[in-house]
């Protein structure tokens, strides 16, 4: 086992959250949790959770740990669980354990049980301490947090575009604007996601498949699609056959939505209406569906109308070296011309060469301060 310095506990929740980042694409809907347990200045086990319904990460670390971990400190990026779900309460596996230490990044941010795995710690006997690295564990698991404390998923819009802003050119051809570096790069942000969301407009032009297609995926996002007037063909790519497909749409063709629902597709019917579909409530929706994240894909118009209602929390923009000039299409599309105070404002987090194209990482500002401002996450939720 390794040797560590003592009390470097900042050195210690970096491993954590490395080892939680590797269930990035499986732990859904449950948050990414690591775990590292030292003893006598060694690493005597370490894991994370892996997916739904197996050994949450403490558990895997303490199987590794053994005997060792009895007087042991346990370093975690969340909250132990400290009810029963798929998998026994992790506070009573670390009791059970005798460790000495729990040091935690952040809380769970679940009002109806906050706090409790610590008071289960500390009335054992076991010393806890809380916030190491806390703003780097939030943003980690800001999906999780957001569906917890604003009971809907992270929303992340994805989009590609020449240097000059433009998706397409002006007959509609946008095949391939970035290249296959950046391809790869779009797999793994739906790879992340509990859901991706397109439109119809997106459907009718490419037929895309909306999946993830990587090798030995072990997890496909729920594929949704925002159909006001039901145009979906019943031979669209989108419906595959594993039954992985949400409609949204307002119209009431009983019959259409009869012949989908024979397909495998689950249709959900917003209130009738002249008005384009909710998008909120859509999101909202999202989130009853234990989904943390969601990767927008989608058109100028369906993009717009995201941003215009101020629900896109992260951008994800891929730009390649060329130009469209004014007749290309835009990236977003808005219903009416905005003023510059009016102008959505997001922070640049990162910007980073993808092969030969450019990737840039942008947060709302509001959003971000809605995550690193509640008091944290759960593992044990399912």
């Amino acid at each position: 086992m390794n040797s560590v310095a003592a009390n470097n506990d900042v050195e210690m929740m970096q491993q954590v959250l490395d080892l939680a980042e590797q269930g990035a694409t499986t732990t859904q809907p449950n948050p990414r949790v690591g775990c590292v347990i030292v003893n006598d200045g060694e690493i005597v086990g370490r894991g994370y959770h892996h997916m739904a319904g197996d050994l949450h990460a403490e558990r895997v670390a303490l199987q590794e740990a053994g005997d060792r971990a009895r007087g042991a400190t346990v370093y975690l990026n969340l909250e132990p669980c400290c009810h029963q779900g798929r998998t026994p309460p992790c506070t009573d596996g670390l009791i059970d354990a005798g460790v000495a230490k729990v040091v935690a990044a952040m809380s769970d941010p679940n009002p109806a049980v906050s706090g409790g795995g610590y008071t289960i710690l500390q009335d054992a006997g076991i010393e806890v301490s809380n916030g190491v690295m806390e703003a780097q564990a939030r943003w980690l698991n800001r999906g999780f947090i957001s569906r917890m404390s604003r009971r809907r998923p992270w929303v992340v819009l994805k989009t590609a575009a020449t240097l000059d802003g433009r998706t397409a050119a002006f007959d509609g051809q946008s095949k391939w604007i970035t290249g296959e570096q950046a391809r790869a790069e779009v797999q793994q942000l739906r790879a992340a996601c509990s859901a991706v969301i397109t439109g119809i407009g997106t459907v009718l032009a490419d037929d895309p498949e909306m999946n993830v297609r990587l090798p030995g995926v072990l997890r496909q996002p729920l594929r949704v699609l925002l159909d006001t007037d039901l145009k979906l063909p019943l031979e669209a790519r989108i419906i595959g056959s594993d039954q992985n497909l949400v409609v949204f749409t307002r119209s009431q063709d009983l019959p259409k939505i009869a012949a989908l629902t024979e397909l495998g597709v689950e249709v959900i019917q917003q209130a009738e209406g002249a008005t384009p579909l909710d998008l909120e409530a859509v999101l909202v929706e999202l989130g009853h569906w234990e989904c943390n994240e969601v990767l927008i894909e989608a058109g100028q118009t369906l993009a717009g109308a995201f941003l215009q209602q101020s629900l896109i929390d992260e951008l994800q923009l891929f730009y390649a070296g060329s130009l469209l000039g004014d007749a290309g299409k835009s990236m977003f599309h808005f219903d009416r011309p905005l003023a510059f105070d009016e102008r959505a404002q997001y922070r640049v987090r990162e910007a980073q060469m993808v092969g030969e194209d450019i990737r840039v990482g942008a947060v709302n500002e509001a959003s971000l301060a809605q995550i690193q401002g509640q008091s944290s996450a759960t593992e044990g939720e399912k």
